[in-house]
């Protein structure tokens, strides 16, 4: 096969006889001698608007290959994703996962794939349950500490946007390989190309059933309902973990993918002398826009759904959106009693009336202390501001209003779309004044990146706390921590960031593993 690069159509005529006619002209050939064609990548270039391009790079199958090369015309380079044991050391027992969030699922399929027989011992329930538990807290706010929208089979980024775009570097194609396996198992082909690709939360739940299932098929065994309550080691090194505060299971190596909301399980590793250091993220609120606006503002018509990134600084700080979700929600994705915190969602098709993103404030160990510890404190004391006034509701108010440091009464043209009850209340009572100031700062200038972004009927909602992890686990070049065969993992480790790095990084770790040993267990 060949690949083609820029292929330019325009939106309205964005169909295969286009794409036909336009391969012909730039091949020179005619289109019966074009066999087939396969999309390698899809983006839209809306630098005109409203005059969209789609702009392809096709993978083609012609009758004759003998076509001269270009910058935008060669062979087909080979770009998948290889990997073979290697390892000769035996493990004693089998290699123990915890975590079933993107991070932990992959190291456990490619783990399974070649015979290792993983144990994943998550303290959530399996999906089909803990959709319910979501959707009964969501309505009468009834939260199960250990299985919510931060706590689960599948993770945080179930109850998410389903977002797959990185900037990583995929020289290994792990990032191809992540993207076939959730193909393979339900999500939609055009991940495989579309420059900004997602799966939707209603898409991603059932390709995890599906994974989860192949995973068992292979050997591998899921724990629910189970947390990790301790860790045992003998002479530095792993020997087994403590299950529910009375369960030992005996193990050599453990994958820790616990995701950056298990701050129990981050006290007891410091507490068993895993090293680990304070880390820089983010915190701040989560705006909604009407989608409209944002498609108009975006791309010079209203029918196309449009996100948006965002940043600039303030005071030295960067502000930025984060997790946009178009056509989404905002939800209630709390995980401690009396501690509110809030996150995005869209189902896969996108199509509600609102979109909406977190704009959040850069922090450090300036502002909270160098204690590894120390920013979990944080982001606690934030939730439990939020909690407390809103009652236990998501506090909102309007970007008017926030300005003016006054608690809103009724909503504008902006409508409310929120999984969760909510309670109108003032920001500016939750967040420490150099968010609050750099927040409504940054707002502002927004506003003129994107034409209404800082309209005064904007919903404003908190707290938006859990951006990424406030720790980083410490681990060598073998990917192991201080304690030997302890692989910390994923974005809960600090070392990933959203679905596609985790579920990467996870396949990094099983790597290493099989690096090491062989699969005679």
């Amino acid at each position: 096969m060949i690949r083609v690069r820029n292929i330019k159509i325009k939106y309205e005529k964005d169909n295969y006889n286009e794409i036909m006619t336009k391969l012909s002209l730039k091949l020179k050939i005619n289109k019966n001698a074009i066999l087939s064609f396969k999309i390698n990548k899809k983006s839209l270039d809306a630098r005109r608007k409203p005059n969209l391009y789609y702009i392809y790079e096709l993978d083609v199958s012609v009758k004759n290959e003998n076509i001269a090369n270009n910058a935008d015309i060669f062979k087909t380079p080979i770009e998948k994703y290889e990997f073979k044991v290697t390892g000769t050391e035996k493990m004693k027992h089998r290699p123990v996962i915890i975590g079933s969030g993107p991070a932990g699922l992959f190291a456990a399929y490619l783990l399974a794939y070649n015979g290792f027989r993983p144990i994943v011992v998550e303290r959530g329930e399996k999906i089909e349950d803990r959709i319910n538990t979501v959707d009964k807290f969501w309505k009468t706010g009834k939260l199960n500490p250990n299985s919510n929208v931060q706590f689960g089979e599948g993770g945080a980024g179930t109850f998410s946007d389903g977002k797959l775009n990185t900037l990583v570097k995929d020289k290994n194609f792990r990032m191809k390989k992540v993207f076939e396996t959730f193909v393979k198992y339900g999500a939609n082909e055009d991940i495989m190309y579309l420059n900004k690709p997602h799966i939707g939360t209603d898409i991603l739940s059932k390709v995890i059933i599906n994974m989860r299932n192949d995973i068992i098929n292979m050997g591998g065994t899921f724990k629910y309902n189970s947390i990790f309550t301790n860790l045992i080691t003998e002479n530095n090194k792993v020997k087994g973990i403590e299950i529910n505060n009375k369960e030992i299971l005996e193990c050599d190596n453990v994958v820790l993918a616990i995701g950056n909301s298990s701050r129990d399980t981050f006290e007891m590793l410091y507490k068993s002398k895993v090293l680990m250091e304070a880390k820089p993220f983010a915190v701040g609120i989560r705006l909604q826009h009407p989608q409209q606006m944002i498609n108009k503002a975006q791309y010079g018509i209203s029918d196309l759904t449009a996100s948006y990134k965002l940043t600039t600084n303030i005071n030295g700080r960067g502000v930025y959106s984060f997790c946009m979700c178009p056509g989404g929600y905002v939800i209630n994705a709390s995980s401690e009693d009396n501690h509110l915190a809030i996150n995005g969602m869209s189902y896969h098709h996108r199509d509600s009336e609102n979109a909406n993103s977190a704009i959040i404030v850069t922090v450090g160990p300036n502002d909270f202390g160098y204690n590894p510890l120390d920013g979990i404190k944080f982001q606690r004391e934030l939730e439990k501001n939020a909690f407390d006034v809103g009652k236990g509701k998501i506090p909102v108010q309007l970007f008017k209003d926030f300005k003016d440091n006054i608690v809103s009464t009724s909503f504008k043209e902006v409508r409310p779309l929120f999984k969760g009850d909510f309670k109108f209340a003032n920001l500016n009572d939750i967040l420490p004044k150099y968010i609050s100031q750099s927040l409504k700062e940054a707002i502002t200038n927004f506003g003129t990146k994107i034409k209404g972004f800082d309209r005064d009927d904007t919903i404003l909602a908190a707290m938006e706390s859990r951006t990424s992890s406030p720790i980083r686990i410490i681990r060598d070049e073998q990917f192991m921590s201080n304690i030997k065969g302890l692989y910390p993992c994923g974005e809960g480790a600090g070392y990933a960031g959203g679905i596609t790095t985790s579920a990467m990084d996870g396949l990094k770790v099983a790597e290493m593993i099989m690096t090491i040993y062989n699969n005679e267990i």
